[in-house]
């Protein structure tokens, strides 16, 4: 049997979606995700998403990191996952899906797609970063020049210390550009390596910078290796909700996997 699958990238941050309402693919089969996201041997990603029925909300987002396992939200993800349910025709501009966190609203404006982020009510600030969780768990640690840094290696010696445990953690690093502006740089668990862009990541960064003073802005740009986002929020005492994750999800190609 084949299966029809297509490619999206937000940010240079890429997907293998598979329309899944059928219940056709495998979920069980990790080592199949595994294969296909390899950039090699397969299709090449930095994870799969399945779009599947749900009976409350517009569409189900399943997510599974390039090593093959089913992992926490995905911002980016969720973005490309909202333009292609639009290519199905299942929304229009507006959608509301359930992820691994729960409900999610997003929008198509323009060549921009708008998701709601869920709150954030701990933001937890240690001497040398930041710790919180934007759908995902992230580090965050401000450095002087990011572009100088070896991020696979570093980011990696801080996902597997002793700081967060076997499950690990996401750890960005970021460079203040000005009030409104900063640079952000990712290694993601899961895929093990940087990734040209997290939405988590950004969303997680914004944050951070506001907690830390950094900028008293409601919204912020970052700057990925892989394009621009925006996040923006509101901030009430030391919590922050209506977090919107704002940026492009572009259609690559559709193929088939035999």
């Amino acid at each position: 049997m084949s299966t029809i699958f297509y490619k999206y990238q937000g940010t240079g941050n890429d997907f293998i979606i598979i329309d899944n309402r059928s219940s056709q693919f495998n979920k069980n089969n990790t080592k199949r995700v595994s294969a296909l996201c390899d950039r090699r041997f397969g299709i090449g990603a930095d994870g799969l998403i399945l779009l599947e029925n749900d009976d409350e909300v517009d569409f189900k987002m399943v997510y599974y990191n390039s090593d093959g396992n089913e992992s926490t939200m995905c911002g980016n993800g969720g973005r490309c996952i909202t333009a292609f349910a639009n290519m199905l025709g299942i929304i229009s501009e507006n959608a509301v899906f359930r992820a691994i966190d729960g409900l999610h609203q997003s929008r198509l404006e323009g060549e921009k797609v708008y998701l709601q982020m869920q709150d954030v009510d701990t933001v937890k600030i240690n001497d040398s970063y930041v710790y919180l969780d934007t759908g995902s768990p992230h580090h965050v640690t401000l450095v002087n020049d990011v572009e100088a840094l070896n991020i696979k290696s570093e980011g990696a010696l801080i996902r597997y210390s002793d700081l967060y445990g076997k499950d690990g953690c996401n750890i960005n690093f970021v460079q203040q550009v000005d009030e409104t502006q900063f640079k952000v740089r990712t290694y993601e668990r899961g895929v093990e390596d940087e990734t040209l862009s997290c939405g988590t990541g950004v969303t997680a960064v914004a944050i951070a910078m506001s907690a830390l003073n950094k900028t008293n802005k409601k919204q912020v740009e970052l700057e990925t290796p892989g394009g621009e986002l925006s996040v923006k929020f509101s901030k009430q005492n030391d919590s922050y909700s209506d977090i919107w994750l704002i940026g492009p999800a572009t259609f690559v190609y559709k193929g088939e996997i035999q």
